[in-house]
């Protein structure tokens, strides 16, 4: 069990980390609050924490997806938890069902699906399965900095190569473009698209919001190289965060669109569960004169509360705000001969399990 204990205010965040606190998950059956009481602290946080990383022997890989505000019906992450640490990453919720924090824990135990490859080339083997597009990157990012040594996500791919299988792949790193080799052959069959979730161009910003993840400039660079490499590029502006990215939207499309992406996508910012606390325990900290305001706009966008977590409305809010972030999106796609959306379509039709016949059997 991690250790769960809270930092002080004045304490600030961890360097290099981006939830301020280890705050307990919903599951947890005791909840503790730090307080002065004048008492030295027997369990302060350390300066820096180490990332941890665990084996994980996972049952299954494909994750099935029936939600209508999504364009995939299956999924696959190869990592639990992310040492990227994006403060207002809506999976941080799911390290409770592990016993963990959404907080620190979420970036700092990552949990790696070592075998990965095996079950998904058994699940594709599988008489009943159905090809349909497979996403990569759905919940947590499949390039974050384990990958550079485990390739757990590079196995993944070599197997949807096997088989002739359409992905797609989301992610903030730049070290996707590590695998264009196998990316580019399946994009040159309509099999494989790639998107880079960019949320600013302030590197400043980028720092404080996303710790870990590739700078701005390293995920417009990305798009640059896959697009050369004849990869088709979106960008995603996920989330929107009103008062802090929502000024930069035109600039970051066309920014994407100048490096090659011929796609895009955005997200408002979604605060569900632990999420609501963790972010506005950061806006504090960081922001402290804007924090009530911005709160107050998310609030606008969420029907008066902070989170919404209705289908067709959990992705892009509601309200004149929400309304004009569309049109203000719509616009600039249309300005840039940016297509909006790109995350269907792809081809199904050359998928096959190697060594089978593709004819039928003679009666």
């Amino acid at each position: 069990m991690a250790l769960k204990t809270t930092r002080g205010d004045k304490a600030g965040p961890l360097k290099g980390r981006g939830a301020p606190s280890n705050v307990e998950g919903r599951y947890e059956s005791v909840a503790r609050e730090a307080f002065e009481d004048g008492w030295p602290r027997e369990e302060e946080m350390p300066a820096r924490l180490e990332t941890v990383i665990t084996p994980q022997a996972a049952k299954s890989i494909i994750a099935r997806n029936e939600s209508p505000d999504v364009p995939f019906e299956q999924s696959i992450n190869p990592y639990s938890g992310c040492e990227h640490g994006c403060v207002y990453c809506y999976a941080r919720p799911s390290h409770a069902y592990l016993g963990l924090s959404p907080g620190l824990d979420f970036e700092t135990r990552i949990f790696a699906k070592t075998n990965a490859a095996e079950l998904l080339r058994k699940e594709l083997s599988a008489p009943g399965y159905r090809c349909s597009i497979i996403s990569l990157g759905a919940n947590t990012d499949p390039y974050q900095p384990a990958e550079r040594e485990l390739r757990i996500t590079r196995s993944i791919l070599e197997v949807l190569v096997e088989f002739q299988h359409p992905f797609t792949i989301v992610t903030k790193s730049a070290l996707v473009v590590r695998d264009v080799d196998l990316i580019a052959p399946m994009a040159a069959k309509d099999l494989a698209r790639v998107f880079l979730s960019v949320t600013n161009l302030d590197a400043e910003l980028a720092r404080r919001l996303e710790p870990r993840a590739a700078a701005p400039y390293r995920r417009l660079e990305a798009i640059r190289r896959l697009a050369s490499a004849g990869v088709p590029c979106g960008v995603l502006v996920a989330p929107v965060i009103p008062f802090l990215n929502d000024g930069d939207l035109e600039s970051i499309l066309e920014a994407a669109a100048e490096a090659g992406a011929s796609s895009a996508g955005y997200i408002v910012i979604r605060l569900p569960h632990e999420l609501k606390g963790i972010f506005k325990d950061w806006l504090e900290h960081h922001y402290p004169l804007r924090a009530e305001r911005i709160m107050a706009r998310i609030r606008d966008l969420r029907g008066g509360r902070e989170n919404d977590p209705r289908f067709g409305a959990r992705m892009k809010g509601t309200g004149e705000y929400a309304e004009l972030i569309r049109r203000r999106f719509e616009r600039a796609c249309r300005k840039l001969g940016l297509s909006e959306g790109g995350r269907t379509g792809l081809d199904t039709s050359a998928f096959r399990v190697p060594g089978q016949s593709t004819q039928l059997p003679l009666l």
